[in-house]
């Protein structure tokens, strides 16, 4: 009876001092790796969105960043680095990363930030995206069309066009359609410039400078914008008119822009991070598609390429850059 007696004291004890031990136990950091280009205002937006949830970078949450617009090998090193780092949940921007992230697990929930996430492969569909990734959706193929009516409106008698793309990007194949179909309704020419990377963007450049045109379509790669002052810069010296994908090229002097807020996107991914982090399958957040987008114009920079912008584009612009 005593020895009954000794043995339940005794795991009393050892029952009270687990409790004691566990609640004197931090509560656990999550770990989110972020795969993604060098660009400011993306990395603003994840940041700013995730403390308005209530995550503190290094205080309730650890944010593993990698930042990388290179080749899809160096992507994928990345990737598989962030898996050994043992991160919860990968953010990856941009078709390249996503793919990356995504080849190198099935498991750890993926948030990304691409175009069109079901051409790519990555969603079943929007509303249902049905495995390991979710996030947002800036679907580019139409985008281009549009910008390249602006740019027709901006410089009706112009007639050849360069058009800088990445032919890796899955939705490639469809914008070139969209371009194509555009061109011919608008009565245009457009050339291509291939771009995959850093060095095939220098190649391009300098074929652009011996080519005869009479304005450019930059394509909306994060590749681009991650080496937008050199690509701004090259076509500003070439005094070539230009319509960019996005605000920050304006930056390093670009003339006009039709896009998204690359911070609001990423702000918007920021609450895929939460919920998912709070216990949700990606696999039943319907995917977030961007329908709100900005045209910008510098004049400036059209008064120093002997522009004069037409008054319907200046009243249809979010903002006007004097």
């Amino acid at each position: 009876m005593i020895r009954r007696i000794v043995l339940l004291a005794l795991a009393l004890n050892l029952a009270v001092a687990a409790t004691a031990s566990w609640s004197q136990q931090p509560n656990k950091v999550p770990v989110v790796g972020v795969l993604m280009p060098a660009v400011a205002a993306m990395e603003e937006g994840l940041r700013q969105g995730l403390l308005e949830l209530g995550y503190i970078e290094n205080k309730n949450i650890i944010i593993d960043w990698r930042r990388s617009a290179g080749t899809d090998q160096e992507l994928r090193s990345l990737a598989a680095d962030l898996l050994r780092s043992k991160a919860e949940l990968i953010v990856a921007a941009g078709t390249p990363a996503t793919r990356a992230a995504m080849e190198a697990t099935t498991t750890v929930p993926v948030v990304f930030h691409v175009g069109d996430p079901v051409a790519s492969g990555f969603a079943s569909s929007l509303a249902r995206p049905g495995g390991n990734g979710t996030g947002v959706s800036v679907i580019s193929a139409e985008l281009i069309a549009k910008r390249l009516e602006l740019l027709h409106r901006l410089l009706p008698r112009a007639k050849r066009v360069l058009f800088l793309i990445n032919p890796s990007n899955p939705a490639a194949a469809q914008m070139m359609g969209e371009v194509q179909k555009a061109a011919r309704t608008l009565g245009l020419h457009v050339k291509t410039l291939d771009a995959r990377n850093i060095s095939e963007i220098d190649a391009a450049l300098k074929k652009m400078r011996r080519t005869v045109a009479d304005a450019c379509l930059v394509g909306g790669d994060l590749l681009y914008l991650a080496e937008k002052a050199r690509i701004a810069r090259a076509i500003r010296d070439n005094r070539m008119p230009a319509v960019f994908a996005f605000r920050e090229f304006h930056e390093d002097g670009a003339l006009m822009s039709y896009g998204p807020s690359l911070k609001a996107t990423m702000h918007s991914a920021a609450r895929y991070v939460d919920k998912i982090l709070k216990g949700a399958k990606p696999a039943d957040l319907p995917i977030e598609q961007i329908s709100k987008y900005h045209l910008v114009i510098d004049l400036r920079v059209a008064r120093e390429m002997g522009i004069t912008v037409p008054q319907e584009l200046l009243f249809r612009a979010d903002e006007v850059i004097q």
